[in-house]
């Protein structure tokens, strides 16, 4: 199930950064969108307002698959507290070994 949701995660993620490239930017940047490049298809505006929407549709499908897998990732731990610890046990010191005599 992780895996899936995984991979879905990762495709959305590629789309995503590829449909905000594509958009126009105020200073032209990668933008392709618009203009008469499309050949009269879409206008300008109507090429903006659908990846618009497209880039809100994967980004909420972003935002959707990251809890997914933050919900799935945290399911198998119990909350622990630190309260709930015995208190650690101390371990004696080892007695010392005798030591040698100095051979002269």
């Amino acid at each position: 199930m992780t895996t899936v949701i995984l991979v879905v995660h990762l495709l959305l993620a590629i789309a995503l950064v590829g449909v905000i490239l594509i958009q126009r930017s105020e200073g032209g940047g990668l933008g392709i969108g618009g203009g008469s490049g499309m050949g009269g298809f879409m206008t300008g505006r109507a090429t903006a307002n659908l990846l618009s929407r497209t880039t809100a549709f994967l980004a909420a499908g972003f935002m959707a698959t990251s809890i997914a897998l933050a919900l799935l990732a945290n399911a198998g731990r119990a909350p622990k507290s630190i309260l709930d610890q015995p208190a650690p046990q101390s371990v004696p010191a080892p007695a010392p070994a005798p030591a040698a005599p100095l051979a002269r």
